[in-house]
């Protein structure tokens, strides 16, 4: 017996030293959950919203927007002013006495080296066609593509991709209107006026490098001569934004810390945020409902759209005041502030810059070689035709989003009329399939049609399926892939058609229509088009603010009711879990542009909603209970563990441990909870 319990002491000392050595770090004081796992750290690479709202935190550009305002205004950021010329081409830039996280003084040499990895064709970003505004940007990227070309077809000589590199970079210099006069000072010179220039400077694209450091992580191929930057300096590189990376445990958290350098910090609320991995769906309601989280960004639980009708229902209960606070002004959130403690309160429908389309690949041969139907306009016009847009936007997805007849959503852009796109039609949609010699479908290939497993898109992609099944007679087929599978397969164009998004960067059409223009780093479609093209091209000439208007919906009616590269279903909303009692930063802007470091966490006794669940699938905390006690008892045992700061984290860890224990060995799940970790793969609310 003694004996027994001997062994039983050494086990529990053993694990009480374990989970010393392992204990997890203090609460952060903001804890998210950011629509999955970063896909990238890379500013010239990101394009996804969850990788740009996250290096919103670390990094920052010469200009910002002000998310506190719905129209977004222009403000200052790494620029404490600028002077435009008489002609609107040239903006001269004066930097503030900014400095990098490590203490290494900003310099305007940081801009021109993270721009010339923007605009080289070997980064493969998809936003280097933003650079093209800059004279002589378009030219280099020319001349780099050619030189690489070049060096391929002949045999080199040790050494000569270093040299490349070089004349690259010394070509660079020479070829682009880049001009820094002082380490203070930024000129660019545009090829011609774009009156949406500084609304592109608030990309994350054109935030600077620390060159000093990223420099230190080129890698040249000696045999192609291209140049990659080891994705090390991303995780080295110093910050400077209002916060710096501070930990990562792929799959598990990503901490951001205060950066006590960042020329704004006085005003930065939030000491830590920690970005939590948790890829269920489900899971992450579970995760708020549990008080566990502060707030999630995308919320497509499949009961997501009960969470809006009980919102609209709560909203409804207070019509009254609503209107009221509406007519004076008030911004949603404000307006949730305002109204009753209630759980439903805590989800949050906001319109959004972006719409769902699905992708139609335009290339002349499909993946395996084969002949592509889809290469003929007839046949993706049909497949536009055909759908029944209103039953995905209402049966499916029954979040009030409204249905897509094109790419911008309407009324989203000042004094731009958006085209009325295609209404359906199946049976125009079977002449048209007709034309182009497949009757009834016959002789028709398979459409295989690709999807994103993290993306919640599998029931959109078997009623648009069904609906070309059922109206053209043509075979489908649905794949499922893993996100960054996925994303690859759609950047190489190895797919026939498949799910896709796109949320607009600024507040011009153009940031909707260029993803179209032939050899744009985000045209996934493959589509080019001389007419196009050429509207776009005139567009950029034309000064007339209402004709250049006209011209642009010209081009955008070219490819919503012509050619068909892409089909629009629907607008987008974005919805958000967030008690608005608890917390005041999360911005309800149409752009979906989310400044975190902003938000700041509200004090006093507002545990209540929070407690009360989300969205307002249950109304209270008793009816909780009442409906599910063991479920209930369990989510309170998981949000005991989730907790760092409460009463029984502050207890030695070899007492919290023998508590855990109570006369046996605990399980991997109790271990879990012991220590904090989270996310539970088995979770289900």
């Amino acid at each position: 017996m003694l004996r027994l319990l001997a062994a039983f002491l050494i086990i529990v000392l053993g694990l009480a030293a374990t989970l010393a050595v392992s204990s997890p770090a203090p609460r952060a004081d903001f804890t998210i959950i950011n629509g999955g796992d970063p896909t990238t750290l890379d500013p010239i690479v990101a394009s996804w919203l969850r990788d740009i709202r996250l290096m919103r935190c670390l990094h920052e550009g010469l200009v910002r927007s002000d998310v506190t305002k719905e129209d977004l205004p222009i403000e200052p950021a790494l620029a404490e002013r600028w002077e435009v010329s008489p002609d609107a081409r040239t903006y001269t830039f004066h930097l503030r006495a900014a400095a990098w996280s490590d203490g290494t003084p900003l310099r305007s040499t940081d801009f021109v080296y993270a721009w010339l990895r923007g605009t080289l064709p070997d980064s493969a970003a998809d936003y280097t066609s933003f650079f093209f505004h800059i004279a002589g940007a378009k030219d280099f990227f020319d001349w780099r593509t050619a030189a690489l070309a070049a060096f391929a077809k002949q045999p080199q000589s040790p050494g000569a991709s270093e040299q490349l590199w070089q004349e690259t970079k010394s070509k660079f210099r020479a070829m682009v209107a880049l001009q820094t006069p002082d380490e203070r000072t930024l000129v660019v010179t545009l090829t011609r006026p774009a009156p949406y220039f500084l609304d592109i400077c608030t990309s994350i694209a054109f935030v600077p490098v620390c060159e000093s450091v990223v420099s230190r992580y080129e890698v040249i191929d000696p045999g192609t001569a291209r140049v990659k930057w080891d994705t090390g300096w991303t995780r080295a590189m110093p910050s400077i934004g209002a916060m710096r990376l501070d930990s990562w445990q792929f799959k598990r958290e990503m901490r951001l810390a205060k950066n006590p350098a960042y020329w704004d910090a006085a005003n930065v609320r939030l000491n830590s945020i920690a970005i939590l991995s948790i890829d269920d769906p489900v899971s992450q309601v579970m995760a708020f409902q549990t008080g566990g989280v502060d707030w999630v960004s995308d919320v497509v639980a499949p009961f997501r759209a009960e969470m809006v009708t009980a919102k609209n229902a709560f909203r409804a209960e207070h019509a009254a005041a609503v209107d009221a606070m509406r007519a004076e002004g008030l911004s949603p959130v404000d307006i949730d502030r305002a109204l009753p403690a209630d759980p439903r309160k805590s989800t949050h429908i906001f319109p959004a810059f972006g719409t769902f389309f699905w992708n139609l690949n335009c290339s002349p041969n499909l993946p395996d070689g084969r002949v592509n139907p889809l290469a003929d306009a007839r046949v993706r016009r049909a497949l536009a035709l055909a759908i029944d847009k209103r039953a995905v936007a209402e049966g499916v997805r029954r979040l009030g989003e409204s249905t897509a007849g094109a790419l911008i959503p309407p009324g989203s852009i000042r004094n731009y009329i958006t085209p009325a796109g295609l209404s359906r039609d199946p049976d125009a949609a079977r002449r048209l399939l007709a034309d182009a010699g497949f009757p009834d479908g016959k002789n028709f290939p398979t459409i295989e049609l690709l999807i994103n497993k993290e993306q919640n898109t599998d029931l959109v992609a078997q009623a648009i399926a069904k609906d070309w099944e059922r109206e053209l007679g043509i075979t489908t087929a649905i794949i499922v892939r893993e996100t960054k599978v996925f994303r690859e397969q759609v950047k190489n164009a190895n797919y026939i058609t498949s799910s896709a998004s796109w949320f607009g960067d600024y507040p011009d059409p153009t940031t909707f229509l260029e993803i179209n223009r032939t050899d744009d780093g985000n045209n996934d479609r493959r589509y080019s088009s001389k007419a196009f093209d050429a509207l776009l091209a005139k567009a950029e000439t034309e000064t007339n603010p209402a004709a250049r208007a006209a011209i642009l919906a010209d081009a955008e009616r070219v490819i919503v009711e012509q050619d068909l590269p892409l089909i629009p279903i629907f607008h987008y909303v974005n919805l958000n879990l967030f008690n608005p009692d608890r917390l005041e930063g999360i911005s309800s802007n149409r752009r979906s542009e989310q400044q975190l470091f902003r938000v700041r966490m509200r004090t006093g006794d507002n545990s209540r909603s929070q407690r009360e669940g989300a969205g307002g699938l249950v109304s209270s905390t008793s009816q909780r209970q009442r409906h599910s006690p063991r479920r209930s008892r369990r989510t309170q045992r998981k949000a005991k563990g989730l907790r760092s700061s409460s009463a029984s984290s502050s207890l030695p860890v070899s007492l919290r441990a023998l508590r855990a224990l109570r006369g046996k060995l605990p399980s991997l799940r109790a271990l879990r909870v012991l220590r904090g970790e989270w996310p539970f793969p088995e979770a289900k609310p």
